[in-house]
């Protein structure tokens, strides 16, 4: 059978894909996921299911690609988890619904891209979403995706006194930030519910899955992408211990920015160095792929809280972030902090004690952080084959910290944490700064090393396939989401985006995202 769309990759953009292609009745789809699919929501395992431990992104999980990547050259690879399972990312992550910022999705635009100005993807962030707490023009109320700023429950002491230093600090109150003006100290939305880890395949896959034009296939793994000259006609797949080729009209990567790039090169699309490397005839070259590799780190401060304070309260306690424009930036909003415990609040089958930020005697669960994140990075990293064998994983740099404007910044961030550590607010919450220490807090070449010594990373990898006029050389796809050089073969994840969104998050991007590209696939 030959399918009008073959989609590669059951993630948060997958699904979304998928289902929306499903209400064209006359359009048969199938989705092929290398991980365990669940179509019955009864039979989803509980650390997929429910949003208050991480046990889907331990290095045992069958949930998790469990990848390694380097993040600094201090620190070497580290482990990377990456969702292996129907809802990819959104069925593992931790459940955060921040949107991009406006002036994100405006350079996008002024990039070539006019078609993910802020005002053309705005409405289809509305129609992802069912947002519980705000009704507007600037939020979706009918969308499958709820949106929830979890603030009913007992507010912790560390968040608390968060809250009151940024606003003592000069910084105002939001009530909204995934609105226009997200500027400030804000509850963090997310799509968890009553518990419930509300995934792209949730919400967005499971109420069509009864539609005749939709075949979903999980346990099913991509080798690479067949073509018939410069068009893709269908790809090689191997499940059970068996290799099959399945054909499509248009074949659609929604794999990440990790795997979509790989299984580009596989397919002999990218580099053309790299795919000499090892043996792979050259379909079509396309330098771009596999480059541009963005991502989100955190560099933390750490202290002692005080005994009889709070560091954690109930599944609807609240949880601020800042979003702040860092001393001399070119782009606002372009740094993040956040306030957390060092034991992490989501319970993990090892500990998620994070004892590179600790010293002395504090016991791990008296310890708190401020989390300061580069929003939006200058300098990006990169994916590269490692083998011509599609069960090895390549080889990817984060290149965190390589660009002189992203370690100033950081560095300035964490001194401005430690400050606010130092004001009214915490002086009934914070009995001292466990790290940096002084010494390492006031010389510049020190406090450098600490930051790329202890940074710590999300999962929020893009811009390997990235969009793009003819003009950029490094643009791997145009626009509407379309493989250069190339016919019937297209990526629809956070691979395609030009820029990482500097509000902190992917997760909501890439369900607009999956939104966005229904209309130009068929």
């Amino acid at each position: 059978m030959k399918y009008d769309v073959v989609i590669v990759g059951g993630g948060a953009a997958g699904s979304v894909l998928a289902s929306r292609l499903a209400d064209k009745a006359n359009t048969s789809v199938l989705l092929l996921e290398a991980g365990p699919d669940y179509p019955d929501p009864a039979n989803l395992p509980d650390e997929v299911k429910f949003g208050h431990t991480r046990f889907a992104e331990a290095q045992d999980s069958e949930h998790n690609w469990a990848l390694r990547g380097t993040i600094t050259e201090e620190q070497g690879e580290i482990h990377v988890a990456q969702g292996k399972v129907i809802g990819g990312g959104s069925s593992i992550n931790g459940q955060a619904m921040q949107r991009g910022f406006p002036e994100d999705f405006d350079f996008w635009s002024s990039l070539g891209n006019d078609e993910w100005s802020y005002e053309k993807v705005l409405p289809y962030y509305r129609k992802s979403e069912r947002d519980l707490d705000i009704q507007d023009d600037f939020h979706g109320s009918e969308g499958p995706m709820p949106v929830r700023r979890r603030q009913s429950g007992t507010w912790p002491d560390i968040q608390k006194a968060f809250q009151a230093a940024c606003l003592e600090a000069g910084y105002g109150a939001n009530e909204d930030t995934n609105g226009p003006n997200p500027s400030g100290v804000g509850v963090s939305p997310s799509n968890n519910v009553d518990g419930i880890r509300m995934s792209a395949a949730m919400t967005h896959l499971n109420p069509v899955r009864h539609r005749l034009n939709l075949t979903v296939r999980g346990g099913v793994f991509v080798r690479k992408i067949l073509f018939e000259d410069l068009k893709a006609v269908g790809v090689e797949v191997e499940s059970g211990g068996e290799v099959f080729k399945i054909y499509g009209e248009r074949i659609v990567l929604c794999a990440g920015a990790v795997k979509s790039p790989q299984i580009l090169m596989l397919s002999g699309i990218g580099p053309k160095d790299q795919l000499d490397q090892f043996g792979i005839p050259v379909v079509h070259e396309i330098s771009g792929v596999g480059q541009g590799l963005w991502n989100h780190l955190s560099a933390q401060v750490t202290f002692k809280v005080k005994d009889g304070k709070t560091l954690v309260g109930d599944a609807d306690s609240v949880h601020f972030s800042l979003h702040y424009t860092s001393e001399g930036s070119k782009a606002v909003n372009d740094m993040v902090l956040r306030a957390s415990t060092v034991v992490d609040e989501r319970e993990e089958r090892v500990p998620g004690l994070r004892t590179k930020y600790l010293t002395g005697d504090v016991p791990p669960e008296r310890a708190a952080r401020l989390m300061c994140t580069l929003g939006l990075p200058e300098g990006s990293g990169h994916v590269k084959l490692a083998s011509a064998d599609p069960t090895v994983q390549p080889a990817f740099n984060y290149c965190f910290l390589q660009h002189p404007d992203d370690i100033r910044r950081v560095r300035e961030g964490v001194r401005m944490a430690a400050r606010l550590l130092e004001s009214e607010a915490y002086i009934d919450v914070a009995d001292h700064r466990i790290q940096p220490t002084d010494d390492i807090l006031v010389n510049d070449d020190a406090l450098d090393l600490w930051i790329r010594q202890t940074v710590g990373t999300a999962r929020h990898v893009s811009g390997t396939c990235k969009m793009g006029p003819d003009s950029d050389p490094m643009a791997v796809v145009d626009q509407y989401c379309r493989v250069k050089g190339v016919q019937g073969l297209s990526v629809v994840d956070a691979s395609v985006m030009p820029r990482i969104p500097r509000s902190g998050g992917t997760h909501a991007t890439a369900v607009m995202i999956g939104e966005r590209v229904v209309d130009w696939i068929v």
